[in-house]
């Protein structure tokens, strides 16, 4: 599932999001509150979906498609006005007042949308990045997620792929044994 992350200027409305989306099976990885601390979760977490509540005086929704795009999907919610002011249309829009139904239906749409853009492994490579995550976890007492973030972040910041990482280090870890 994709990370989600909630931006809005209101507090109110990022705890109403964060429930509502919870409740709704949606692990929300962060809310944010200003465009800067956005771009810095985006830039943490890579890839996945932002609900963004209203504008942000720091940060416009085009600006975020436009450096972020190619990474996530942008739910913009807001009064009409906020949602004219967009012209990338590639951001999925979401009028005030809005239902549960259609944010929930709309969150689910845009996971799908992101699934579909994430590298498919194949059987064996699966089974690889599985065993390593698994090696990772028991050694170091870390989370799956943790474990995947890790083997991501490395693979990313050495241009190689996530699967041939997993390889070498399931070939350390049997050299330790």
């Amino acid at each position: 599932m994709a990370r989600i992350v909630i931006a809005s200027a209101a507090e109110e409305s990022r705890e109403k999001l964060s429930q509502l989306l919870a409740s709704s099976g949606f692990a929300v990885f962060r809310c944010c509150a200003s465009g800067s601390e956005l771009r810095r979760t985006i830039n943490e977490c890579e890839d996945g979906i932002v609900v963004l509540m209203g504008a942000l005086p720091d940060c416009k929704p085009d600006e975020l498609q436009w450096d972020y795009g190619d990474r996530i999907q942008i739910l913009l919610i807001g009064k009409p006005l906020v949602l004219e002011s967009c012209e990338t249309p590639e951001i999925f829009r979401l009028p005030l007042p809005l239902s549960s139904q259609a944010l929930i239906g709309a969150v689910q749409m845009l996971n799908q949308l992101h699934q579909m853009r994430l590298p498919k492994r194949a059987g064996e490579e699966k089974e690889t990045v599985e065993q390593a995550k698994q090696l990772l976890m028991k050694q170091h007492g870390i989370t799956e997620a943790e474990a995947h973030r890790a083997m991501q972040q490395y693979a990313m910041n050495h241009g190689v792929k996530m699967a041939d990482y997993a390889a070498q280090i399931i070939k350390l870890s049997k050299r330790i044994e």
